[in-house]
C-alpha cells in the first residue's frame, strides 16, 4: 500500500490506440490523460499509506491506459456523488471508478468496459456452507448486508421468493461498521456475509480467515458491466476500448486484476456502451 507502487505493470503506447482519439477531442491537460477515482473502496482505490497518492486496481487500469495512449497519467480524487460533474465539466478525461453500466447513465456518458460487476458470499473458513448461488441457499441462514444496495435488493428478493415457496425465511443482519460484518461472521454471529465481491475477496486475501462461496451479478438477474466513463459523445470511449482490449490480449489486464485478488471479475472482451441496468 506505499505510493510509490513497486512492480505496478506498466505498459507501452499502441499506435491503434493513439491513432483512434478523435483530432477534435481536447484533453484536460497536454500530454496527459486525467482521470477521475473516487478512492474509498480497497481494493478498486484508495489512498496509500501516505494518505494522499490514489492506489488500487482502478488506478491501475488507468495507469496502463495513458500507456496505452502515449500520456502521462494524472488521478484527481473525487467524491463519488461528484464524478459526473467532473466529466461534464472537463476536469477529466475519464472517470475511472467502479460505475456500473445503466440505461440512464448511457444518455450523459459512454462507457468502455472492464469489469464484471459481482456481489459474493462469504463465509468462516470451517463453515459447512459449500455453495450459495441461487434463493434456496440462503433459507433459513442468517446473512449480513449492506443497506439500501444492489446486493440487500438480490437478497430480500431471494428471501421473498423462498417464503413464498413454504422456505425459511432469511435472518437479515446489517452493521454500520464493514470491519464488524467479518467479526459476525468470525464469531459465528451470522452464516455469512453478502456484499460487493472485490472488496471481500481482497479482506479474504489479507485475512485468511473467510472465503468465497457463490458470486452473482451484481444486476441479478441481468448482468452487470463496471466501465471507464467518458463524455458522450466526446468520441473518447472507442479508443479507450481499443487500449483495453490490447491490454486483456497482452496479459498486462490480467497481471493487475491477479496483483489485486480481482481474478473471478475478469472480461474476455472490452465493449463499448453495452446494454446497461435498466432504471428501476
Amino acid at each position: 500500500l506505499s505510493p510509490e507502487q513497486r512492480g505496478r505493470p506498466r505498459g507501452t503506447a499502441d499506435a491503434a490506440v493513439e491513432r483512434a482519439v478523435p483530432a477534435s477531442f481536447r484533453f484536460a491537460e497536454p500530454g496527459t490523460l486525467t482521470i477521475g477515482v473516487a478512492p474509498s473502496l480497497p481494493p478498486i482505490s484508495s489512498y496509500a499509506t501516505d494518505a494522499r497518492t490514489v492506489i488500487g486496481f482502478d488506478a491501475d487500469v488507468g495507469q496502463l491506459v495513458s500507456d496505452s495512449l502515449g500520456r502521462k497519467l494524472k488521478i484527481v480524487p473525487l467524491a463519488w456523488a461528484d464524478w459526473p460533474l467532473a466529466l461534464e465539466s472537463g476536469k477529466v478525461d475519464a472517470v475511472i471508478s467502479n460505475v456500473t453500466v445503466t440505461e440512464e447513465r448511457k444518455q450523459k456518458f459512454d462507457f468502455s468496459t472492464y469489469r464484471k460487476d459481482q456481489v459474493g458470499f462469504y463465509v468462516r473458513n470451517d463453515s459447512k456452507i459449500q455453495s450459495i448461488r441461487e434463493p434456496k441457499d440462503v433459507a433459513g441462514l442468517r446473512i449480513v448486508t449492506d443497506a439500501g444496495t444492489n446486493q440487500e435488493k438480490i437478497l430480500l428478493a431471494w428471501d421473498r421468493e423462498n417464503v413464498a415457496h413454504g422456505l425459511k425465511p432469511v435472518q437479515v443482519q446489517y452493521y454500520d461498521d464493514q470491519a464488524m460484518r467479518i467479526v459476525a461472521v468470525q464469531s459465528g454471529r451470522a452464516d455469512a456475509v453478502f456484499s460487493v465481491n472485490s472488496v471481500l475477496a481482497y479482506q479474504s486475501a489479507q485475512q485468511g480467515k473467510t472465503r468465497l462461496v457463490g458470486a452473482i451479478s451484481g444486476g441479478w438477474p441481468r448482468t452487470a458491466d463496471i466501465a471507464i466513463a467518458t463524455r458522450r459523445g466526446s468520441g473518447l470511449a472507442e479508443p479507450l476500448t481499443i487500449a483495453l482490449n490490447g491490454l486483456i490480449k497482452n496479459g498486462r489486464y490480467q497481471q493487475i486484476l491477479d496483483r489485486w485478488n480481482l481474478a473471478s471479475e475478469a472480461i474476455d472482451q472490452s465493449r463499448t456502451n453495452p446494454p446497461g441496468l435498466p432504471k428501476i
